[in-house]
């Protein structure tokens, strides 16, 4: 019975000291491990044995990238104005030795450098290069502070500003100019997009204009070529009457008495006009009278002047 009691309490032992000798270190992290309060190792992923009671193994250190934000801080300006700014960092152990000694507290050791050098940075900028040089700021903070945490046995990987909040007056400041700006910019696009639409009026006027104008020109031109071809056929028409009359005269035989008793025939129509005063009579025509009628009648006639003209007058 003793031996049975003495054999379960060494088995259990044996268990104990088994459990205690025998750490199973997971991925993407790293323990280290003191013996007899000394550093003896650091040890990687995987299954790993330690002496036990002599050996200790202190908690693990994640490698993976870490995110910390920390919370507002209130910052003056060159131009002597406090904002609140709102930062992120991104950091990671690599070095766990260095991470695990040579700083107590890693995270308020990076918070409080990060808000000494993001004061030191800020206080250097007007509110205005503040609000549109983030990236100048970040670029500030994550070489200052990646250099100090580098003895740390850790790299910060970036850092970025999320928000940074003037006072209420300044806001208030900046939307009214933002919004006189947008009008201002609103009154200038109405502008030029009237001065645009005048223009492109005037252009449309001016082309109405001419096309107007050469419209005019070539009806213009059209119907004085249209007269040109009537009065060209008229003529035409005429000199071929006059032909033809004269053709038909030719044809008929028609002496010159004949002709000369036509014309006297016309005498009375054109006497009997208002405006008819004086008129002459063609020496042709008395000759062929005389032909006519004989020497009595010719007796009887106003006798031609001497020096004969072109023709005679009578009065009506």
């Amino acid at each position: 019975m003793t031996a049975a009691i003495v054999a379960a309490v060494i088995v259990v032992l044996l268990l104990i000291v088994l459990s205690r000798a025998v750490r199973i270190v997971p991925q993407a992290s790293n323990s280290i491990v003191e013996r007899l309060g000394r550093y003896n190792r650091t040890m990687q992923p995987g299954l790993h044995l330690v002496v036990p009671f002599l050996d200790r193994v202190r908690r693990g250190i994640d490698l993976r990238e870490q995110v910390v934000s920390f919370p507002p801080q209130s910052v003056i300006t060159k131009d002597n104005l406090v904002v609140g700014i709102d930062s992120v960092i991104y950091y990671q152990v690599t070095d766990p030795f260095r991470a695990t000694y040579e700083i107590a507290n890693p995270v308020a050791a990076i918070e409080q450098l990060s808000v000494t050098t993001l004061r030191n940075v800020t206080g250097g900028l007007q509110l205005e290069e503040a609000l549109t040089s983030r990236d100048h700021i970040n670029a500030q903070l994550s070489s200052t502070l990646d250099e100090a945490t580098g003895k740390w046995g850790i790299k910060v990987n970036r850092v970025e500003i999320k928000a940074i909040e003037p006072p209420p007056s300044i806001r208030d400041a900046m939307e009214q100019a933002m919004r006189a700006d947008r009008q201002k910019r609103a009154t200038i696009l109405t502008a030029e997009g009237e001065q645009q639409s005048a223009i492109l009026t005037a252009q449309g006027q001016q082309q109405a204009v001419i096309l107007q104008a050469e419209a005019a020109k070539r009806s213009t031109i059209l119907a004085a070529e249209g007269e040109k071809e009537a009065a060209v056929l008229r003529a035409d028409g005429e000199a071929e009457a006059i032909k033809r009359v004269v053709a038909s005269i030719k044809e008929a035989g028609v002496d010159p008495q004949v002709l000369a008793y036509q014309q006297l025939q016309m005498l009375p129509s054109i006497a009997n006009g208002e405006a008819s005063k004086v008129w002459f009579v063609p020496t042709d025509v008395v000759d062929s009278l005389r032909s006519i009628t004989g020497n009595a009648n010719a007796a009887t006639a106003t006798p031609a002047p001497t020096t004969r003209s072109r023709g005679s007058s009578s009065t009506s």
